[in-house]
């Protein structure tokens, strides 16, 4: 199934795949995107060396599925997430 995603969309998944917290699992149960679908993205959307920077880094990454994190990890967000800004 292809899904439509807009501008700000788009932009979020990315931000979210960057995010060492975030599952592959939230990215799918929010916008619908496999795991394969949000690589595609991230492939299409970013220059390819920012690309291979962030497939080396989530690569293996336990944090990024479910399944595979501690127990001790119960939040999808780092603490500080959008304090930038406030």
């Amino acid at each position: 199934m292809k899904v439509l995603l807009t501008a700000g969309d788009i932009g979020r998944v990315i931000e979210m795949a960057w995010e060492d917290r975030t599952p592959f699992e939230a990215i799918n149960h929010q916008y619908g995107l496999s795991e394969a679908e949000v690589i595609a993205l991230m492939r299409a959307e970013l220059k390819q060396s920012t690309f291979k920077r962030w497939r080396a880094r989530v690569s293996g990454r336990k944090t990024k599925h479910l399944k595979l994190r501690s127990g001790a990890v119960s939040r999808h967000q780092s603490s500080t997430h959008n304090n930038v800004n406030r």
